[in-house]
């Protein structure tokens, strides 16, 4: 079986925006604009995104 041929940089495919899904740009990567950047901070900020992890330990002398 032969080698793919080798596609160059210019060529390939970017990925999504994960906000609107649009191709993203190298200038805001992963994003496409500044906006998008922009909305997904606020979404951050906002509590709309959360890290999965452990239950945080009860602090002593919570009740």
């Amino acid at each position: 079986m032969s080698a793919p041929p080798c596609v160059p940089p210019a060529m390939r495919r970017r990925p999504p925006c994960p906000v609107c899904g649009r191709e993203s740009t190298p200038e805001h990567r992963p994003f496409c604009s500044a906006r998008c950047k922009d909305v997904d901070l606020a979404r951050w900020l906002g509590g709309r995104y959360v890290v999965a992890g452990d239950e945080p330990a009860a602090e002593p002398g919570a009740d």
